[in-house]
């Protein structure tokens, strides 16, 4: 993993927090499954209950992304925090 986008990927997690506007929660569910494919690789673990919808939500968000590089999501995490306007 190259440091710049390590940084680059860290200020924007930072940058995330200081959104002009809430994003919608469409767009929060892809920067949560940019975020948790890039720190912790592939979703593992059982699907939550059905009626848990928002972890449920997360889950497979998560689970759509599974075998993209670490880095790779990395990147597209920064660009879609840039396109928020952080």
């Amino acid at each position: 993993m190259s440091t710049d986008l390590a940084t680059d990927f860290q200020q924007a997690t930072e940058d995330v927090k200081r959104l002009p506007e809430r994003p919608d929660n469409d767009t929060l569910l892809k920067l949560y499954a940019l975020y948790k494919q890039a720190t912790d690789g592939d979703v593992c673990g059982p699907k939550p209950g059905f009626f848990d919808f928002v972890n449920t939500a997360k889950y497979e968000a998560w689970s759509r992304l599974r075998g993209m590089k670490a880095s790779d999501a990395q990147q597209k995490y920064i660009e879609l925090v840039r396109q928020l306007g952080a």
